[in-house]
């Protein structure tokens, strides 16, 4: 695919639009380095912000930072660098501290430059103060980690949710190389005479996802020539008719916080899973997938009267009282319930990302 057809691509998507105002989230790899560029061609470059987060974690990193300040001088762009440390004694997930920091920082310079006198793109007139939507946050996922994403989550989390991938758009952050992929970002880099990073520590079968595209995605790969194709097709198809079930489950619950036990039990079995699940993520904020694995416990305690309690999984609790279920948040310090409630914490593994990737 030529650089003019990637335009064009991505053009169609509608993502990226002349005048909108946009931080592309730039790590210095190829896939970011493309959607920089896409980004300055469509928007213009006095509309676009980089920001390199420099985790410090690798001895590459100050060299990863000098390419990207180069690269933005080279396009007109200006580039926000967020220097963070991890402490030796740290724990916790490499990589879901090195993804929460990126997108956190990036939501907070996009929001600042949404404000009058926020920066550059505010300079230009803000997208609000147009009439316009927010400033966007950018990420440069391909066709080729949506496919990897979806083998991982579904090897990792159970659900339908597993099989939908990542879409194109959540509130303010896009992914406008959904549609490319790894290897067609590269193509279009090398046809520009644009340089770019490799960071070794993505390959590395440390990591699940690394694990999951040299070995499941190769597998794959010699079963079928088309099967990652027909992956994201299948995701595709799966997002579409989410959009069905939702609008079922909004229907049932009509705007409310709880459901009548009575009621629960008179839906289908598939239903039943996903109102209680809906339930568990607006109560929480935060996907809940093993909630709908709880619904015969819930159901059997209703049976039996009175006020009960269950942890359904990560941050949610089911309240059960007068006949209605409802859910609450559970503080992480309050998981630990009675063993005679049946209630076992399990964490949702959620997606794994790249520990010093910023959308590749």
């Amino acid at each position: 695919m030529s650089v003019v057809e990637v335009r064009q691509r991505v053009r169609t998507e509608g993502l990226l639009s002349p005048g909108s105002g946009v931080v592309v989230m730039l790590s210095g790899g190829r896939d970011s380095v493309c959607l920089l560029d896409l980004a300055v061609f469509l928007c213009r470059a006095e509309r676009v912000c980089a920001l390199h987060v420099n985790y410090g974690l690798r001895i590459e990193a100050d060299g990863d930072e000098r390419h990207c300040r180069e690269l933005c001088e080279q396009l007109g762009v200006e580039l926000e660098v967020v220097r963070a440390s991890r402490g030796h004694d740290a724990t916790g997930n490499l990589h879901a501290w090195a993804r929460e920091l990126r997108y956190a920082a990036a939501r907070e310079l996009a929001e600042r430059l949404d404000e009058p006198g926020g920066g550059s793109l505010s300079k230009q007139s803000s997208p609000r103060a147009r009439g316009g939507h927010a400033v966007l946050v950018a990420t440069g996922h391909t066709a080729t980690d949506q496919v990897e994403t979806i083998l991982y989550r579904l090897a990792a989390s159970p659900g339908r949710r597993a099989l939908l991938g990542m879409s194109a758009s959540e509130g303010r952050l896009v992914r406008p190389l959904l549609g490319l992929t790894r290897r067609q970002t590269g193509d279009y880099c090398r046809e520009l005479k644009l340089a770019w990073r490799e960071d070794v520590s993505n390959d590395s079968k440390r990591y699940a996802r690394a694990r999951v595209r040299h070995g499941l995605v190769k597998a794959l790969d010699a079963v079928h020539p088309a099967a990652q194709a027909n992956v994201l097709r299948t995701a595709t198809l799966l997002r579409e008719e989410t959009e069905l079930l939702d609008a079922l489950v909004e229907a049932e619950l009509g705007g409310r916080a709880g459901i009548a036990i009575e009621r629960l039990a008179e839906l289908p079995p598939a239903l039943r899973r996903l109102v209680v699940i809906r339930l568990a993520e607006d109560a929480t904020g935060a996907s809940a997938p093993q909630a709908g694995e709880r619904v015969a416990e819930i159901l059997a305690l209703g049976a039996r009267g009175g006020r009960a309690e269950l942890h359904v999984g990560g941050l949610a609790g089911a309240v059960i009282e007068d006949g209605e279920l409802r859910m609450v948040a559970i503080a992480r310090r309050e998981q630990r319930l009675p063993r005679e409630q049946g209630c076992r914490p399990r964490e949702d593994p959620g997606d794994e990302g790249y520990p010093h990737g910023q959308g590749r």
